[in-house]
């Protein structure tokens, strides 16, 4: 008989409780459109407990808050409000996916969320509400091998920076020349919100091919750059270059040194062959006046060495005939 009443009391306890957990976990939003344009009412509408606080939140593209509100639903637990008057498009309020959000008070914390589209036309053929994210790899043409260098990636979600941990955001793997890959998911470092960075050294020469995927809010996003690794890279080649206009340079300088005093050599060697040939006629004319002399040296000789050849026949003769 007792365990009879036991039952039956429990039975009754759950018969009045259960309604009351189901009631607890019910909560609903409902906008009054998809697509919004500037001038346009955000009605947000839907159900929760019995005058019930709820906080009512939208998220710009780039995940940051863009309006913050709290209301109180009626004694149905109904609401209907009128959120926002979508504002002229602004750096705070630009076009892209906007978020709204509900959050129940006393259902232990549950929200809703629906996202929604602002733009120039409220055309939903022309205007899909979907969120684009978009990812940027940012690495240098070229490198040299044994040399770190530093990768960014940049995440966007309609043209604002949007992401969060890059351990839970980006997947990432570099493609060696070799055919091998390493994976760089969990080396990424956060610069700012949405910007992101790691150090690499190569260790291979030829092409370096880095590839990120990003994950955000149930969409992904691919983005990928090279670089080619060099025996050496261009700094060293700049510094070759330098150095060898420096040498150009100074021998540009001595060959300007070696041109004047090449040019001064040539003046010296004219001067001296003006004087060679100055010298040669001196020398003719010399050459000239002893050929002069010689002949004049002859006629004078010429009658002394025809007396002394009589004289001499003369003493032949003479001694001839004393014999």
């Amino acid at each position: 008989m007792k365990s009879q009443i036991f039952f039956f009391i429990l039975f009754v306890f759950l018969l009045i409780n259960i309604p009351n957990s189901f009631s607890q976990s019910s909560l609903q939003l409902s906008t009054n459109s998809k697509v919004y344009s500037p001038e346009h009412n955000l009605q947000v509408y839907g159900k929760g407990l019995p005058e019930e606080n709820l906080i009512m939140r939208i998220f710009a593209p780039d995940e940051s808050i863009a309006k913050f509100d709290q209301i109180t639903t009626n004694n149905d637990g109904s609401f209907n409000y009128s959120l926002l008057t979508w504002p002229e498009p602004s750096i705070n309020f630009p076009y892209g996916t906007y978020t709204v959000e509900v959050i129940s008070t006393e259902q232990n914390g549950i929200s809703q969320k629906i996202d929604v589209k602002f733009s120039s036309t409220t055309d939903l053929i022309e205007v899909p509400v979907e969120r684009f994210v978009e990812t940027l790899v940012f690495a240098p043409e070229t490198a040299a091998i044994y040399q770190p260098i530093r990768i960014f990636v940049q995440t966007t979600s309609d043209g604002l920076l949007v992401g969060t941990e890059p351990t839970d955001l980006l997947g990432s793997h570099i493609d060696l020349p070799s055919g091998l890959s390493i994976s760089l998911s969990n080396s990424f470092k956060t610069l700012h919100q949405g910007l992101y960075f790691t150090d690499y050294t190569p260790q291979e020469e030829g092409t370096h091919i880095f590839h990120v995927v990003a994950f955000n809010q149930g969409t992904t996003s691919h983005g990928s750059s090279a670089t080619n690794v060099l025996s050496q890279d261009l700094g060293g080649i700049s510094e070759q270059i330098i150095k060898l206009n420096s040498i150009l340079d100074e021998t540009s300088s001595e060959l300007d040194v070696l041109k004047s005093e090449i040019s001064g050599f040539d003046s010296t060697l004219e001067q001296a062959s003006n004087k060679i040939d100055e010298s040669t006629g001196t020398i003719s004319t010399s050459v000239e006046y002893i050929g002069e002399a010689s002949s004049q040296l002859n006629s004078l000789l010429f009658p002394i060495i025809a007396s002394i050849g009589i004289i001499v026949a003369l003493q032949i003769t003479i001694i001839a005939r004393r014999r």
